[in-house]
């Protein structure tokens, strides 16, 4: 399997995304292709000791950069790591292509040089998070702010695929955000979901579910637009973060407190990398015709390392086939 990776897509790139191939390369046998400066690469491998064993690189001189208006990746920034590497993917030169760059101007670019599988709306965002017991998918994470109730629903379709082949989930649970758990609860939009939702047999549907449930169990596949999730989701990892923060000063306040924490350093390490974003990488764009996963900006070697492994296992799930054979193939919504 060959993953074309952007090596200067992110704000640690491209030290962090060489390093973090260089494991993939050991602990998964991938085979990477670098797309970037081919000078840079190879000088930042020499000084840190890297050994680019299993990748080949593919020269591109540009780099598109958060500050990038996300159009800029079809005009002047056309030459970038990020729109050869997403070139490369439509040709067939990899099977998937990864990015911790601008999330904008990679869903822009992924759709257009990409393009979705015939039949979705939109592509979405989604980001595995983790809850109370084990994980979910928060589908869409941003790249859709505004959604009709039929795109709501495919994205249910596409996070249930997504959580049985790479997740491992039998028959994913399915709920839709809202402000209360009965029928009747939202506006407009979220009845017409509902509706919509529930008269789907491809989906699992266990209703509206709250946001305070969601960190508990209320479902596998956490359903909304892209302008709530978003809100949800920075919410989230900011309490995780402020929690971990106080838990680690309540075990140092004192000799009594630091004697506790020490005696209970493996379970405390155990609720850390539970409830690390690091673990799971980044989010998959779904409803491309091909595998496109946008690790997190900040992304260390680590984060990308398992960012890679998890695209792998989407790669081996032939996710991409599975949502195109549940989706209507109607072939003007394709072309909307």
């Amino acid at each position: 399997m060959k993953i074309i990776v952007d090596a200067f897509g992110g704000d640690n790139a491209p030290l962090e995304i060489l390093k973090g191939c260089a494991a993939a390369v050991s602990e998964y046998d991938a085979n990477i292709i670098l797309v970037g400066s081919k000078a840079k690469i190879e000088q930042v491998a020499n000084d840190n000791g890297i050994l680019l064993y299993h990748m080949e690189v593919v020269d591109a001189q540009d780099a598109i950069t958060n500050e990038d208006d996300p159009s800029e990746i079809m005009k002047t920034k056309n030459k970038s790591s990020m729109a050869e590497g997403l070139r490369l993917l439509s040709k067939g030169e990899g099977d998937a292509f990864i990015s911790a760059g601008n999330s904008g101007a990679l869903v822009m670019g992924a759709t257009f040089i990409v393009k979705r599988i015939k039949g979705i709306k939109r592509c979405a965002f989604a980001p595995i998070v983790p809850k109370d017991k084990g994980s979910f998918m928060l589908i869409d994470a941003g790249a859709n702010v505004e959604c009709r109730p039929e795109m709501l629903k495919q994205f249910g379709i596409m996070g249930s695929i997504y959580m049985n082949k790479v997740m491992g989930i039998k028959n994913p649970r399915v709920g839709l955000v809202n402000v209360g758990t009965e029928e009747h609860k939202g506006g407009e939009f979220q009845k017409a979901t509902y509706q919509s939702m529930i008269e789907e047999d491809k989906l699992n549907f266990v209703g509206n579910i709250e946001a305070r449930s969601i960190p508990e169990d209320a479902a596998d596949v956490v359903v909304t637009d892209g302008f709530t999730s978003n809100v949800i989701l920075n919410l989230y990892e900011g309490v995780s973060m402020t929690l971990m923060k106080k838990i680690k000063n309540v075990f140092s306040t004192n000799a009594k407190t630091k004697l506790a924490g020490a005696l209970m350093m493996k379970e405390m390490n155990e609720l850390k990398t539970q409830m690390d974003y690091n673990e799971f990488g980044g989010a998959p764009i779904m409803g491309l015709s091909k595998p496109v996963f946008k690790a997190h900006g900040n992304s260390n070697a680590k984060t990308f390392k398992n960012a890679i492994r998890l695209t792998m296992n989407y790669v081996n799930g032939k996710v991409t086939q599975e949502i195109a054979d549940a989706i209507s193939v109607d072939s003007n919504d394709f072309t909307e």
